[in-house]
């Protein structure tokens, strides 16, 4: 792999997890990286410059993308990875709850979008990497409102792409299925759980067998160096074989399939 010397990144949500793992890759790989968090962070990922910075807050992203505009003069590469999780029955979330995490989960990385473009427009090139998941093109059991952000991040970043690549900046999606980190911990629960609905348990375990975060960074760090980069890139073992069946297999059979695997009767 092509060493990325004066490169410059920025990785949200980096204080743990995929963006922890991804920072670190990237610097690795030779960016010089630009981590951010909510808070600042005392044991953030090595070899970056850790930053505070809201996604949800329009002065906050403006400041971060001036400061390491204003520290480097250039900005090639955005991954998007800050986000937040929810795992429930659809009822059992509010209106609110859901704005909230729509409010994280999609505007939050149209904010950082927005505000890095300007710059990659003017270089004529960059990269805008948005972490989304498998349950961005498959809807899933307890994950209406989750799924619903990611959809909305594909959909978004695709014709995004088509936009942007005359100016040549692409816009490339990274798909993982469960991954082993943090995520679950940050994740909100259902402000009005219903006793109808069992979710904790398949989620814990889910959690249990998924991908190592470094699998998804290794994965970020292939499209970040792409000459010719895929428009996406399902992350890890269990997320290709996902991308495959719900690309072939009938929809009857992998309904039932899907059902099965989170415990719910065939209908």
């Amino acid at each position: 792999m092509k060493k990325q010397s004066g490169k410059v990144a920025i990785v949200t949500g980096a204080s743990s997890g995929i963006g922890k793992a991804t920072a670190e890759a990237l610097a690795t790989s030779g960016f010089t990286v630009f981590g951010t968090s909510r808070r600042a962070v005392a044991n953030g990922p090595k070899q970056v410059t850790m930053l505070v910075c809201d996604v949800t807050d329009d002065a906050s992203v403006n400041g971060l993308v001036s400061e390491v505009f204003g520290r480097t003069g250039r900005i090639d590469l955005l991954v998007n990875n800050a986000g937040l999780g929810l795992f429930g029955g659809a009822e059992e979330s509010s209106i609110t709850q859901s704005k909230t995490l729509f409010e994280v989960n999609f505007f939050g990385l149209v904010r950082m979008t927005n505000a890095v473009l300007p710059s990659m427009r003017k270089n004529r090139g960059g990269h805008i990497i948005n972490i989304s998941s498998v349950l961005g093109f498959l809807p899933a059991p307890y994950s209406a409102f989750y799924g619903a952000t990611k959809h909305a991040v594909e959909g978004y970043s695709e014709s995004l792409d088509h936009e942007t690549r005359t100016f040549g900046v692409r816009v490339i999606l990274i798909e993982p299925a469960f991954t082993k980190s943090s995520f679950d911990q940050a994740a909100l629960k259902p402000d009005a759980a219903m006793a109808e609905y069992n979710e904790d348990k398949l989620v814990q375990q889910a959690m249990t067998i998924g991908d190592p975060p470094e699998v998804v960074a290794d994965t970020v760090v292939m499209a970040a160096t792409a000459t010719r980069p895929k428009r996406r890139y399902p992350a890890g073992k269990a997320a290709k074989q996902v991308a495959f069946a719900r690309r072939f297999v009938p929809a009857g059979m992998f309904d039932k399939s899907l059902r099965k695997q989170f415990g719910l009767p065939p209908a």
